[in-house]
């Protein structure tokens, strides 16, 4: 509940951005560059003499409509593909788990960050570089998942009565799935958020002056000697939505796994 209320909260703030910032986020003013904490500026100005909150604010758009964009993405992918290899099996299994083999073979904020090179820095680019390598750790799960419930005796009965795959794959396989899905998702949100910061702190996502939590700790990565609040404000927030999701997740499978928090 604790984690649901954070995430509400920050979703909230970004929808009602515009009411809530308190100043443009986009405005530049040298002369008011690198303010204290005051009255106007909640928490400062940035080396152009920008509101540090509002860009905060409206950060919280980028970071996390992104990394929802990326989740539904993966998730639709790994699905389909897991589905496939685990219900279908033979040769095509075996092809669909050799080429997860090889994927699964490279580091993958490696192979992210060598994607998005090649793609040329934009957050669109991140998008797909994320999509494009983290499918695969899902499909092989889920592909274990339906091996497990398509010899179940209610799909075997199924079977036996002429119902078609499709109808076994919708009514049988996929709801039973969906739970243990839903949780890997919640937990691996905060590992997308993190990997979309890391790739705009390198300067592939989000391009000036877009608002974003990563590319906020890149533009106050020279002035951390002397203004370091422009660093730690976006780490915080990073730290809270990650943790949040966490906490959310771990719920998530307390409410899906009664049995397993009994035993535990």
């Amino acid at each position: 509940m604790l984690g649901l209320i954070i995430i509400l909260g920050v979703v909230a703030a970004g929808i009602f951005a515009p009411y809530l910032a308190p100043n443009d986020p986009l405005k530049i003013d040298l002369n008011q560059r690198l303010l204290a904490p005051g009255k106007q500026f909640p928490l400062g100005t940035d080396h152009l003499g920008r509101c540090v909150l509002s860009r905060l604010i409206y950060g919280i758009r980028i970071s996390l409509t992104t990394s929802f964009i990326v989740l539904f993405i993966i998730m639709t992918i790994s699905i389909f593909v897991g589905t496939v290899s685990g219900y279908v099996g033979g040769k095509v299994d075996n092809l669909i788990m050799r080429l997860i083999d090889i994927l699964l073979a490279f580091p993958g904020l490696i192979l992210a960050l060598a994607i998005a090179g090649m793609l040329g820095p934009s957050i669109m680019n991140v998008m797909i570089a994320l999509a494009a390598v983290h499918w695969v750790g899902y499909a092989r799960i889920i592909r274990g998942m339906v091996l497990s419930i398509k010899e179940k005796e209610y799909v075997l009965a199924a079977r036996a009565c002429g119902t078609t795959d499709g109808k076994i794959i919708f009514r049988h396989i996929l709801p039973n799935i969906i739970s243990p899905v839903i949780v890997l998702a919640t937990l691996d949100m905060g590992h997308l958020i993190v990997s979309i910061s890391g790739l705009s702190f390198l300067g592939l996502g989000a391009q000036p002056p877009v608002p974003e939590w990563g590319a906020m700790l890149n533009d106050g990565r020279p002035y951390m000697q002397v203004a370091p609040q422009l660093m730690l404000y976006p780490g915080i927030a990073i730290l809270v939505v990650v943790l949040a999701f966490n906490l959310l997740g771990d719920g998530l499978r307390d409410v899906f796994d009664p049995k397993g928090t009994r035993r535990a």
